[in-house]
């Protein structure tokens, strides 16, 4: 696929140079953290020092006075709590956070995931009658909520009262709850604005705690289940998510929960990035949900002892083989029925439906859709009578947005700039169709069709070096918003053979005049070959990383990009 390499402009030179001087660090550097919105030293310390001091109050966030007051009523009176969450990794996650602190102060509690298949995404009339047969009389919504006003109106005719803990744009109007925590409510001053919906879990039991005077330490132990929730969400990686990710990886590296640490034995791997938690341990616990009860990871999640935990992850794991075979049937089949139509090559969105395929995979389609045509994308499948769809979008362009100049077509939707899921009838398909493709055309600039690779600094590879590397190493965890820095080298030569190996990746070394020979790797960039093999030099663009086999450790650059020095 054509790439676009965009080199990002930083224009404040007096904070480059104040950073250079206070931070005794070069131009390079410098202008990485400028670019990250780090100007002064103060900015600087607190980057490279993430501190558990530097997490907001909880109780500046709205209703969390209320939502503190309510589950303490109800302890009080020993009422029964339902703690309610999405079957993703965000919701699973959330509700074992939530569960796990207060079983220890309340003993009339218990958890429930909606069913993916039955009851659809967020709250559901089933769970609210769920509740109300067995006598639950307070639920804490995780991770949904914050549009299912009739859903709440319906428990408060049933006398079942809620607290919504939800990181999702608000409607226009908020749900009747006894407490509606989202810091994207228009009220909220809460400071920051992109926590998960794990997130805002931790933040009311961080409230909790901190009205009860329970000590921090109690709650620290759950920020492993924040750092997996934060990657596998894909929110940003900045401000407070930063603080929580950093501690949460080091929680996660170092003595993680049984259930986490059961999946990461399956794994093999040892130390974890947030990369790592989305591609090795995000999928295995989605997994449970998308193929059958995200019960099975919650489980998991709250699991008291190792054998448990053991028993539970093996379950899962084999729920995710089937997912992985699910999502390659089905995508293999969605790229056959756009290549043999003619009109795809024209259009700036994709939408396919196929009432057959797998409703627990089709956002995973919809993301590998979405890499191979890169344009806006929605996955439909059928469901309980209608359509159920997820939508991915390409970077910089909100499809949340789109989505609502859609509404009048769809039954229900919601989600975030770049994912979101919908519902629709199967016969408002080709309405859809024309309608997202038309808003989608008029609104889309054509560079944002076009992948980008967004390069930090323009340097030399005489210039990478073990301060470089040891200082670059402390701007992680790396994620959006905060991504590795991309670094832009002209005119490199090969150095020796290069070979493609595995499955399309290509190998070699590198060098320039003056510099160090270094070992690259590009993933998937087979393609490549023929230029490389050439034997003029070219212009690469890349992520500087460490590289270990067997046990030996080494630096090597990860290819992003190639092209030729002609170009």
């Amino acid at each position: 696929m054509q790439k676009r390499w965009a080199e990002q402009e930083v224009t404040n030179q007096k904070a480059i140079q104040d950073l250079m001087q206070s931070l005794q660090i070069d131009e390079v550097l410098a202008r990485l953290l400028v670019g990250r919105g780090i100007t002064t030293f103060e900015d600087a310390r607190c980057f490279f020092r993430p501190d558990l001091c530097h997490l907001h109050d909880p109780f500046l966030m709205q209703d969390m006075e209320k939502a503190i007051l309510r589950i303490e009523t109800a302890i009080n009176k020993a009422e029964k709590i339902l703690i309610y969450g999405d079957y993703d990794v965000d919701g699973t996650t959330s509700v074992a956070l939530v569960y796990s602190f207060f079983r220890k102060y309340h003993k009339h509690l218990d958890y429930y995931i909606p069913d993916r298949y039955k009851e659809g995404y967020g709250i559901s009339f089933q769970g609210i009658d769920y509740a109300a047969e067995h006598g639950y009389s307070l639920i804490i919504a995780l991770d949904c909520g914050i549009k299912s006003v009739d859903k709440i109106d319906y428990a408060n005719i049933l006398n079942i009262d809620f607290i919504i803990c939800d990181h999702h744009m608000p409607g226009s109007i908020l749900p009747d709850a006894v407490a509606v925590l989202d810091p994207k409510r228009s009220d909220c001053q809460y400071p920051y604005l992109e926590l998960s919906g794990c997130g805002i879990g931790f933040k009311l039991v961080q409230a909790y705690a901190q009205k009860n005077d329970i000590p921090f330490e109690e709650i620290f132990c759950y920020l492993d289940l924040v750092a997996v929730s934060i990657a596998s969400d894909i929110v940003p990686i900045t401000g407070e998510n930063r603080v929580l990710a950093w501690y949460g990886l080091k929680k996660l590296n170092e003595s993680p929960c049984n259930g986490l640490a059961a999946l990461i034995e399956l794994s093999g791997k040892k130390q974890y990035t947030i990369s790592d938690v989305v591609f090795m341990i995000g999928p295995r616990i989605n997994a449970a949900g998308r193929i059958d009860d995200a019960k099975h990871s919650v489980s998991l999640l709250i699991a008291d002892d190792e054998v448990s935990a053991k028993n539970q992850s093996l379950v899962i794991n084999i729920k995710n083989t089937e997912r992985k075979e699910f999502d390659s049937s089905i995508t293999e089949q969605a790229l056959a029925m756009l290549d043999s139509d003619p009109t795809q090559r024209h259009r700036k969105t994709t939408v396919v439906y196929d009432e057959s395929w797998h409703k627990g995979v089709i956002g995973i389609v919809a993301s590998r859709l979405t890499e191979k045509y890169y344009r806006p994308t929605i996955v439909l499948t059928k469901s309980n009578g209608h359509a159920a769809g997820s939508a991915r979008s390409v970077l910089g362009f909100d499809l949340y947005e789109a989505l609502c100049s859609c509404s009048d077509l769809l039954e229900q939707f919601g989600g975030h700039k770049y994912a979101a899921g919908l519902t629709i009838k199967p016969e408002n398909i080709p309405a859809l169709q024309k309608r997202f493709e038309d808003v989608v055309s008029q609104t889309i600039p054509d560079e944002l069709l076009v992948q980008e690779i967004s390069i930090d600094a323009a340097i030399q590879l005489k210039d990478i070096n073990g301060k470089l590397f040891r200082i670059l190493n402390q701007f992680a965890p790396f994620g959006p918003l905060n991504l590795a820095p991309i670094f832009l080298t002209k005119s490199v030569n090969l150095k020796g053979p290069v070979a493609v190996v595995g499955n399309n990746h290509l190998k070699m070394n590198i060098c320039q005049q003056d510099s160090a020979v270094f070992e690259c790797i590009g993933f998937n960039m087979g393609e490549c070959l023929p230029l490389i093999e050439k034997g003029i030099p070219f212009d690469i663009c890349y992520t500087i990383e460490e590289n270990v086999w067997k046990e030996k450790r080494s630096v090597q650059l990860n290819i992003k990009g190639i092209r030729s020095i002609l170009d």
